[in-house]
C-alpha cells in the first residue's frame, strides 16, 4: 500500500502557510512546510492571483492525495478580516478542486484540540506539538507553516472518513 500524503492550508492574504505530511510505516513524516508570501499589491485581484501561481504550483510539485483547509471563522470584531480570508479561501478552493483533489475543511478550534489536546491553545503550542508529533529537531517556523502542518496532521488522522464539504 502506498504511503498518504496530505497537505494543510492556512489561508492568509500575506502569508499562507502550507505544510505537506506523508503516513510511513515509522510515522508521519513531514515533506515540506513554509509560507507561500504574497506582495501587497494594486488591487485585491491581483493579490488573489499572486497567491494562485504559486499555490498551483505547489499542488503540482508535492502530489498530494488531499488537502485540508482551515475552514473560515467569523470573529465579531474582525469581520472585514474574515472576508478577505474568504476570498483567499475561495482561490485555494478553486486550485485544489481544478487539481482534482479531495479537500476537507476543518475549524481552527478543532485542529488545536486534535493536536494540542485544548482548542483554545496558541500558536507556541501548537508549534511545539507539531515539532513533537512529527519529531522535528526545531519549531516549525513561522507560526503559519505550523498551523498548516497540524491541519495536515488532522486531515491525515481522517483520511478513512468520508470527506466532509
Amino acid at each position: 500500500m502506498a504511503n498518504v500524503r496530505v497537505i494543510g492550508i492556512d489561508p492568509g492574504l500575506k502569508r499562507t502557510g502550507y505544510g505537506c505530511i506523508e503516513a510511513a510505516p515509522g510515522g508521519d513524516v513531514m515533506i515540506e512546510a513554509g509560507v507561500l508570501r504574497i506582495p501587497p499589491g494594486p488591487s485585491l485581484a491581483h493579490r488573489l492571483a499572486a497567491l494562485n501561481t504559486p499555490l498551483r504550483a505547489l499542488l503540482l510539485e508535492l502530489q498530494p492525495d488531499r488537502v485540508v483547509v482551515e475552514s473560515v471563522f467569523a470573529h465579531r470584531i474582525r469581520g472585514h478580516t474574515a472576508m478577505l480570508m474568504g476570498h483567499a479561501r475561495g482561490v485555494i478552493l478553486l486550485a485544489i478542486a481544478d487539481a482534482g483533489l479531495d479537500v476537507v475543511e476543518i475549524a481552527p478550534a478543532e485542529v488545536k484540540k486534535a493536536v494540542t489536546g485544548s482548542g483554545r491553545a496558541d500558536k507556541q503550542q501548537v508549534q511545539h506539538a507539531v515539532a513533537s508529533q512529527l519529531n522535528l529537531a526545531e519549531i516549525p517556523e513561522p507560526s503559519d507553516a505550523a498551523d498548516a502542518l497540524a491541519l495536515a496532521l488532522c486531515g491525515l488522522r481522517r483520511f478513512n472518513d468520508p470527506i466532509e464539504s
